[in-house]
C-alpha cells in the first residue's frame, strides 16, 4: 500500500437489541471498523426514552474506556469512526451529530460518504436563516432533514434524500429506532445482520454496519446487503424497507472497496474480498509475468494479491518485509533522514530473505508514489539485485468526489506520467499495473457493470460540478465568514 495517499472516511455500526445493553457491542463493532477511519469515534445510545452520546478525537480505544461505556445505557445504538473528507479534523465535525425534528424529536446522524452538492445545500439553508456549527457536509444533510416535514423518519428521508447528490450510507438513532439509508448508486457498502438463526421467523437483535467483519466480531450473521436506494428501519415492530425516489437504476459501487479499503475477511456484494484480491493477483501474473526468484508484498493490504500472483506465476511467496502492527501513522519529519526512519518503523525489509534475490513486489495501489519509492530503496539496500513492481489495480489518475480522500490530480503520479515514466521515477527494474479489464474479471464482473472506476478512467457515475476539486476543507471559509 502506498501509504502517503488516500483514505477511507468512515465506519458505521448500528444495533437494535432489546434486553441488551449495547454500548459494549457497538464498541467492538467500531473496533472492527477502525481501518475505515482513525480521526474520531463516537457512540450514541437510547434506552427508548433518552439519547446519550460520547464522541471524541482519536482511535476507538482512546476515546472509550469501560467507565464511559458503562455510562451509555440502552438497547439501541449507532457508532461512527471517521476519516474526514469534507470538514476539517476537529471535534465539532466528529460524529454522530445530534439534530432535532419538530415531529420526530431528537435524532443522531452518522454518515459514510461525501455529498458533492454540500455547498449548494448549505447556501440554501443559510438563505433560510439556518446557522451552522461545523464544516461538515453531514451537518448540512442533518439540518435539511430537520426542516423536512414528515410524521416518521422514513417519510422525512424519502422526501429529502433525493436532494442529496453523491455518496452516502447513513445511520440514524431516534429514541426508539435505528434507521439506515444507502444512496441510489450504492457507492459505499452497507449490510444488515441478525443475532441468532437468520432463517427463523421474528427475531430480537439486528445490526446494520459498513462491513461483514463487524458482524463477525459481535456474533451476528449476515442477512443481506442494504440495497442501493433503500431505507431500512428497525424498531419494536420489526424491520421494514422503503425506497428513495431515483431517476436511474444503474449501480456504481466503489471498486476501491474491493481492491483494498474493506477488510479482506469481509464479504461484499456476495463476494469474498480475500478471494477477489487473490484473483487480482492471478490476473496480474497473467498480464505481467516477471523473471524473478521471490514474490513479496507491501504488507498488509496487498498480501492476498501477492499470494495470488505467486500461485499463478509459480514464483515462491515469502515475507520480505515486516510491518509494525503498532504504528498507525507516519509523522512528517523535518529531515530526509528522519523521514526514512519513519518508513523503516512501518516496513522493515528482511535482509536474509532479500539479499541476492530478484524480487517481485506486489502492491494494491500507487497514488503519489513517494512511499513506494522509499520502500523500493529499502529493498535494494537490503541486497535485492532486481526489483519488479506489480500493482493489483489500474493507475490512479483521477480524484474521487464520492468520499475518498484522494489527492488532487496534480499530485497523482500516474496522471501526468506514462507507466514507463512512473517506473523510472520509482527506480524499479520494471513496473506493471493490472488492467481495468483484468480488474473486472477478478471481481467477477467482466462487463464492469455495477462498479465505479472513475479514479482509473475519469468516468464519474454522477455529474461533477465544474471546477470541483477533492478539497475536504471547501466548507471552512463559508463558516468562518458567516
Amino acid at each position: 500500500m502506498d501509504v502517503e495517499r488516500m483514505h477511507e472516511e468512515c465506519g458505521l455500526f448500528g444495533i437494535f437489541y432489546p434486553g441488551e445493553d449495547v454500548a459494549n457491542l457497538t464498541y467492538f463493532g467500531l473496533y472492527a471498523l477502525q481501518h475505515r477511519g482513525q480521526e474520531s469515534a463516537g457512540i450514541g445510545v437510547s434506552d427508548g426514552r433518552q439519547i446519550s452520546m460520547v464522541k471524541e478525537m482519536g482511535l476507538v480505544s482512546q476515546v472509550f474506556d469501560q467507565e464511559s461505556l458503562d455510562a451509555l445505557h440502552g438497547h439501541i445504538a449507532v457508532g461512527h469512526t471517521r476519516y474526514s473528507t469534507t470538514g476539517s479534523t476537529r471535534l465539532p465535525n466528529a460524529q454522530p451529530m445530534r439534530f432535532n425534528h419538530p415531529t420526530i424529536g431528537p435524532f443522531l446522524l452518522a454518515h459514510n460518504g461525501n455529498l458533492i452538492n454540500a455547498a449548494e445545500l448549505r447556501d440554501e439553508l443559510r438563505a433560510q436563516g439556518v446557522e451552522f456549527e461545523t464544516t461538515s457536509d453531514t451537518e448540512a444533510l442533518g439540518l435539511l432533514l430537520a426542516r423536512t416535514p414528515g410524521e416518521t423518519l422514513d417519510q422525512v428521508l424519502a422526501a429529502a434524500l433525493p436532494r442529496a447528490e453523491g455518496a452516502y450510507c447513513l445511520l440514524f438513532l431516534t429514541r426508539d429506532s435505528v434507521v439506515a439509508a444507502r444512496d441510489p448508486l450504492g457507492i459505499r457498502p452497507m449490510v444488515l445482520g441478525r443475532f441468532g438463526d437468520v432463517d427463523a421467523p421474528g427475531g430480537t437483535g439486528y445490526v446494520i454496519t459498513s462491513e461483514t467483519c463487524a458482524l463477525d466480531v459481535v456474533g451476528a450473521k449476515l442477512v443481506l446487503d442494504v440495497e442501493p436506494g433503500e431505507i431500512v428501519s428497525i424498531d419494536a415492530s420489526g424491520v421494514r424497507s422503503t425506497k428513495i425516489r431515483r431517476t436511474q437504476t444503474k449501480r456504481a459501487m466503489c471498486s476501491l472497496e474491493m481492491i483494498y479499503f474493506a477488510r479482506p475477511d469481509s464479504v461484499m456484494s456476495g463476494k469474498s474480498l480475500y478471494e477477489a484480491r487473490g484473483n487480482m493477483g492471478r490476473e496480474l501474473a497473467r498480464e505481467a509475468p516477471a523473471d524473478a526468484d521471490i514474490v513479496i508484498t507491501v504488507p498488509d493490504s496487498a498480501t492476498p494479491a501477492a499470494i495470488g500472483y505467486a500461485n499463478e506465476s509459480g514464483i515462491p511467496f515469502v515475507e520480505g518485509m515486516i510491518k509494525s502492527r503498532y504504528i498507525t501513522r507516519t509523522f512528517i519529519q523535518p529531515s530526509q533522514k528522519l523521514r526514512e526512519s519513519g518508513i523503516r518503523l512501518k516496513f522493515n525489509p528482511m535482509r536474509h530473505v532479500l539479499e541476492g534475490k530478484r524480487v517481485v513486489v506486489v502492491d494494491d495501489t500507487i497514488v503519489r508514489g513517494t512511499t513506494s519509492r522509499r520502500i523500493i530503496e529499502e529493498i535494494r539496500r537490503a541486497g535485492a539485485t532486481e526489483v519488479h513492481m506489480r500493482v493489483a489495480s489500474p493507475p490512479v489518475m483521477w480524484p474521487c468526489f464520492m468520499g475518498i480522500d484522494i489527492a488532487s490530480r496534480n499530485e497523482l503520479i500516474a496522471a501526468h506520467n506514462s507507466v514507463e515514466e512512473v517506473g523510472r521515477l520509482l527506480e524499479t527494474d520494471s513496473l506493471h499495473y493490472l488492467s481495468i479489464a483484468g480488474l473486472r474479471r477478478a471481481m467477477g464482473q467482466p462487463s464492469g457493470e455495477g462498479f465505479c472506476f472513475a479514479c482509473f478512467n475519469g468516468s464519474y457515475p454522477v455529474a461533477v460540478p465544474q471546477g470541483l476539486e477533492a478539497d475536504k476543507l471547501a466548507l471552512e471559509i463559508p463558516l468562518a465568514t458567516g
